[in-house]
């Protein structure tokens, strides 16, 4: 299984690994990108091997020529420690593999959807080989997975049918605790620095709102972004338990997200049972429908009112955050590790292992 040290692949890796054992399924990590921490090694070392390839991530880079050896080390990789099925979680990956093994690719996110949601536009000039080769990656798979039904509309718009592309929702491997006494604080968790997060609208909010807000995650990308909050306090990418410790005690949930394929931070704060407020997008009405909030994406007037108009209703803050926490109980890691080997065994039967 293919991962990277920067993003919420990471954690979904971790989640699905765990949820793998008990079925018997064994993990070999394969990373690209930034060097994990310590803790994070240790983390991916007590579920499974780790190993590390020297070569990029596909967003990272300025063109195809720098990820050539991709196909390569995922072949050595694989013959190296025998595994059955590759499950790559960057399609870009697949394009060019040479090994006979059957692959499966997940698609959490990707650079020809993120502009057309976030810029409203095709892939700019210099760009067009990101989508060729995701393109590339996508028809070469025996399986593609999409996180939501969303995500794989999306997919579809860009890439043509994919007849072999398949949804698993993500999961949230947390149990239910108890909710801490709220505070009149306003929470929001996402990398910052990448402008489909929406950090600008609710940095211009938090100007508005009677509550103070707080945002959670990184300010920096590796690719250079910066975001800077003017207006909102940045308390930065925290080890995981302090972030869920800080969420617990807020009194409200926002996901000012303009593109996201999942939304991993939403589904954690809903399991906490903390009242969610979203932005209006496909894959948000998809999953959270009914039990949420919704503001225009972009639009920090209205974010600002429909905060201020919850904070200032408590019966209304715990309804949505009961209704949030009810929905949130679809998204098991045990379903989620189902269904995932269903597909598995679809390609791998358990008589060829």
């Amino acid at each position: 299984m293919t991962l990277d040290a920067v993003g919420g692949v990471w954690r979904y890796a971790m989640d699905l690994a765990r949820a793998l054992r008990p079925q018997g399924v064994d993990v070999v990590f394969l990373g690209f990108g930034p060097l994990p921490s310590d803790r994070q090694r240790a983390e991916a070392e007590a579920l499974g091997l780790l190993d590390w390839a020297e070569a990029p991530l596909d967003w990272l880079v300025q063109d195809a020529s720098e990820l050539a050896r991709v196909p390569e080390l995922i072949d050595l990789a694989a013959e190296r420690h025998g595994a059955d099925l590759l499950q790559l979680n960057l399609p870009t990956q697949a394009a060019g593999l040479g090994t006979a093994r059957h692959v499966l690719v997940v698609s959490h996110s990707c650079v020809t959807t993120w502009f057309r949601a976030v810029r409203g536009t095709g892939l700019p000039p210099g760009w067009e080989w990101q989508g060729d080769l995701n393109a590339r990656g996508l028809a070469r798979a025996d399986v593609v997975v999409a996180p939501s039904q969303s995500h794989a509309e999306a997919l579809r718009a860009c890439y043509g049918p994919l007849p072999q592309l398949r949804v698993v929702l993500n999961a949230v491997n947390a149990p239910e605790p108890n909710r801490l006494p709220e505070k009149p604080i306003v929470i929001a968790a996402g990398r910052w620095w990448d402008e489909g997060k929406g950090g600008a609208v609710i940095d211009a909010a938090a100007e508005m709102t009677n509550w103070p807000v707080r945002l959670l995650g990184p300010t920096r990308g590796p690719n250079g972004a910066v975001f800077v909050a003017e207006s909102a306090t940045v308390e930065g990418e925290l080890p995981h338990g302090e972030a869920v410790a800080l969420m617990r005690e807020a009194g409200i949930f926002v996901s000012p997200s303009i593109y996201e394929p999942f939304g991993l931070a939403v589904a954690e704060a809903a399991r906490m049972g903390l009242p969610l407020v979203l932005s209006d997008i496909p894959t948000f009405r998809e999953l959270w429908d009914d039990v949420a909030l919704f503001f225009p994406p972009r639009d920090a007037e209205s974010l600002a009112v429909a905060l201020d108009r919850l904070a200032s209703d408590p019966h209304q803050r715990r309804r949505l955050g009961e209704a949030a926490r009810r929905r949130s109980r679809r998204f098991t890691a045990e379903a989620q590790a189902d269904a995932m080997l269903s597909l598995y065994e679809g390609l791998v039967p358990v008589s060829a292992r």
